[in-house]
C-alpha cells in the first residue's frame, strides 16, 4: 500500500468518526478542504461514493459505513503497533489528546503539566477545555475529566488528585446593603447568580451540614456558563455567586470578597478522568494518568 493511499484513508476515519470535515481536520493538523480533497481521491480510486454530504451534514453511506467498521480495527492495531516502540524509547512518543472541564482545568494540570512534559520531552499533550459536553470517541479524544464516577459502559474511570469544593461569595459591598446570610435558606431573599451550562442544564446550589443535604435552585435575574464572569459579578457587588474555592481563593485573601455559609460547605467532589476500556491505552497516556491520579 502506498503511503498515499494510508493517508487517503485516515482522512476518511478521522470524516467518518467526526462527521465533520473541520474536525477531522483539526484532529489530522491540516485543512478541511485537504481532508476533503483526500476523500475524494479515495472515492474516485475505489469508485464508490463513501460519504453523503450536504451544506450542514457529513453521513455514511452503506459502503462508507462497511469500510469504517473495518478501517477502525486496523488503525486501532496500527497505534498499538506504533505505541510499542516506547520501550525501545526512554520516554513516550506521541499526541494524548484530553478533554476537560474548562471551569477546572487549569487547576487540574497546572501542577503537573511542567513536570509531566519536562519528564517525557516526546510526548505531546492536547488539552481541550470545555463545559459543552463531549463524545470523547466520537470527537477522538483519548480520555476526559469529568465530575463522578458514574459512566456508559465501555468506559474505565480513573480518581484524579483535584476535587471540587464550591462556595457562596459576596462583596462588602453587597452585605452593606444586605443582611449576611446564615443558612442556605436565607439565599431566598438574596441577588444569587444562576450557573447554566452550554447545554441549558441548570447547575443547584449543594450545601451540608451535620449528615443533612440540601440543594438550592437560584431564581436571580442572572444565569452564566463561566465561573470568572461570576466571580466579576460578585466583585462588582451585584450579587452572590456560587464559584469553585480554588478561584476565589485570591479575592478572599484580598478581603474583595467575603465568604458566607461557610459551616454549610458541601464535601468535596472527586474528579475522574475517564477513556474506553477496549480502546488500547498509549503509554502517553499512561503517564499522564500516572501524574494525576489520586
Amino acid at each position: 500500500m502506498r503511503a498515499t493511499d494510508l493517508s487517503e484513508l485516515a482522512a476518511f476515519d478521522a470524516v467518518a468518526r467526526h462527521r465533520s470535515f473541520r474536525r477531522a481536520g483539526e484532529e489530522r493538523g491540516v485543512t478541511a478542504s485537504a481532508i476533503s480533497h483526500a476523500v475524494s481521491n479515495l472515492e474516485g480510486r475505489v469508485g464508490i461514493r463513501l460519504l453523503n454530504r450536504t451544506t450542514r451534514s457529513v453521513s455514511l453511506t452503506d459502503a462508507g459505513a462497511m469500510l469504517l467498521a473495518q478501517l477502525s480495527p486496523a488503525f486501532g492495531d496500527i497505534g498499538s503497533a506504533l505505541d510499542a516502540l516506547n520501550r525501545f524509547r526512554d520516554t513516550p512518543f506521541g499526541k494524548v489528546r484530553i478533554n476537560a472541564p474548562a471551569a477546572v482545568a487549569s487547576f487540574i494540570f497546572a501542577p503537573v503539566i511542567g513536570d509531566l512534559i519536562a519528564r517525557n520531552p516526546n510526548l505531546e499533550l492536547e488539552i481541550a477545555a470545555t463545559d459543552r459536553l463531549v463524545d470523547i470517541v466520537g470527537e477522538g479524544f483519548d480520555a476526559g475529566i469529568r465530575l463522578g464516577e458514574t459512566l456508559r459502559d465501555g468506559m474505565t474511570a480513573v480518581k484524579i488528585k483535584y476535587q471540587l469544593r464550591f462556595i457562596v461569595v459576596g462583596s462588602p459591598a453587597y452585605f452593606e446593603r444586605h443582611s449576611l446570610p446564615k443558612t442556605p435558606a436565607d439565599l431566598h431573599g438574596h441577588v444569587c447568580v444562576r450557573t447554566r451550562f452550554p447545554s441549558g442544564m441548570a447547575y443547584p446550589w449543594e450545601f451540608e451540614r451535620a449528615g443533612k443535604a440540601i440543594v438550592f435552585e437560584p431564581a436571580g435575574p442572572i444565569a452564566l456558563d463561566d465561573q470568572d464572569l461570576m466571580l466579576e459579578v460578585a466583585l462588582a457587588g451585584a450579587g452572590l455567586a456560587y464559584v469553585l474555592e480554588a478561584r476565589a481563593r485570591p479575592h478572599l485573601e484580598s478581603g474583595r470578597l467575603v465568604e458566607c455559609l461557610a459551616s454549610w460547605r458541601a464535601s468535596e467532589d472527586p474528579l475522574y478522568l475517564y477513556y474506553p476500556s477496549r480502546k488500547h491505552i498509549s503509554a502517553g497516556l499512561r503517564v499522564v494518568i500516572e501524574a494525576l491520579r489520586v
